[in-house]
């Protein structure tokens, strides 16, 4: 038997479809993922809490539900949209299919027919609060509901994903390395990568001090991506901070990435409708490479010497990652012949001072200029606001774990 459901977002936008997982009501940030791939590494992703997540794939379920590939001990996102889910589960790896596994995990979700227009409506107006609901057949009073939920600008909630105890994770065999892991939602993956290099990781929890770090003696110091807002994360970047006094090596991603922007004395703001799914475009601006990589995040740092905030009052109703991203006057092909990257922001290609020396935008998204990534010139630091460890894929960028060992290396 079939249930009925609403979605409703902030902005009155309503679509009703058929119950898709637990039964009850549900409220987070609507956003969308592009990946076709790597559903279950996305619901149990902490970096999802307190989302909605919407899958443009039209077809999600198809190889059901295993006990391998979970990145967390649970799943985060607060509800899930998709348009048709399988009906039934394809995989010799598979121990149950998706809708089981979602009733199971607390997950109320949706199979609608509009999530193209869903996609849309978050890529115009932005990702917005929302609500999923079985028990609720009102749109109005949903609506009500929803504009009283908690929004994600000013949202910690590294602290409420993180381990609540520190664990280890070993290499086979004997280690070259000891890494610390603060936890702001890390991802299983994340420890095993640094463990396949040689690493002892000790995960440590989010509000974990510089003292409790270094207490540790560590070879170096990883930050994990998480969930919320970085500006809420006061604490987190007061061990930053320390860390970078101790003169370890650092390596940053995602929402340490952008930990480590505020410690260097950037900003960060809210991107209006965020990165997420798997095949993203970032150049490395010191070799020309590009990497596809996989992304989640609704927030990043800001350009050095930027000024306001991206959609701020008065500006155009442009997309934030658009806004302050494009060149002025650069064309595809310069005039002398050599190709030019229209996205890259002049300010990305100067080094800027920073309590801890000079550093530089070491990556930019070639879709929008955001700021991928940051690179202290004179101390063993860098930071990338994509996902490395990507278990789905791409897995372009695993060789930034041998880039940190490599920094281990050196720092002996």
């Amino acid at each position: 038997m079939t249930h009925r459901a609403l979605l409703v977002l902030e902005d009155g936008t309503t679509l009703r479809g058929t119950a898709f997982g637990a039964d009850g009501e549900t409220f987070g940030e609507m956003v969308f993922n592009t990946a076709m791939t790597g559903y279950q590494e996305t619901l149990t992703d902490p970096s999802y809490c307190r989302q909605i997540v919407a899958m443009t794939a039209p077809h999600i379920g198809n190889t059901g539900v295993n006990e391998e590939d979970p990145e967390s001990r649970r799943a985060w996102v607060s509800g899930y949209v998709v348009r048709e889910p399988a009906r039934l589960a394809s995989s010799w790896r598979a121990t149950r299919d998706l809708e089981a596994y979602l009733r199971a995990e607390g997950v109320t979700g949706i199979a609608v027919r509009g999530t193209r227009l869903l996609t849309r409506r978050v890529r115009e107006r932005g990702a917005m609060r929302a609500a999923i609901s079985t028990v609720e057949a009102s749109p109005e009073k949903l609506l009500d509901r929803v504009l009283a939920s908690p929004e994600m600008t000013g949202a910690d909630l590294a602290r409420v994903v993180s381990t609540p105890e520190p664990y280890t994770v070993r290499p086979q065999g004997q280690a070259r390395y000891r890494v610390v892991a603060v936890d702001l939602g890390i991802k299983a993956s994340t420890p095993r990568n640094l463990a396949d290099r040689g690493c002892e990781v000790l995960v440590l929890p989010a509000t974990s001090s510089a003292t409790d770090v270094l207490a540790a003696s560590p070879d170096g110091v990883f930050f994990s991506n998480g969930p919320g807002d970085p500006a809420a994360a006061g604490y987190a970047v007061d061990a930053m901070r320390g860390v970078l006094g101790a003169g370890v090596p650092v390596f940053g991603i995602c929402l340490g990435s952008q930990i480590l922007a505020l410690a260097l004395g950037l900003g960060t703001y809210k991107l209006r409708y965020g990165h997420r799914g798997v095949n993203q475009p970032v150049l490395d601006l010191a070799t020309g490479r590009v990497y596809i990589t996989s992304h989640n995040h609704g927030f990043a740092a800001a350009l050095p010497g930027a000024q306001g905030v991206p959609n701020g009052p008065g500006e155009p109703p442009v997309s934030a990652e658009t806004s302050r991203a494009t060149a002025a006057d650069v064309s595809a092909e310069t005039p002398a012949g050599r190709a030019a990257w229209a996205h890259i922001p002049p300010e990305a290609r100067q080094p800027f001072g920073t309590p801890y020396g000079p550093a530089v935008v070491s990556h930019v998204n070639l879709n929008d200029g955001v700021v991928e990534g940051l690179r202290l010139l004179e101390r063993p630091v860098f930071s990338v606001q994509y996902h490395p460890e990507a278990a789905p894929g791409p897995h372009d960028a695993a060789d930034h774990f041998d880039h940190f060992c490599a920094l281990l290396e050196r720092a002996r």
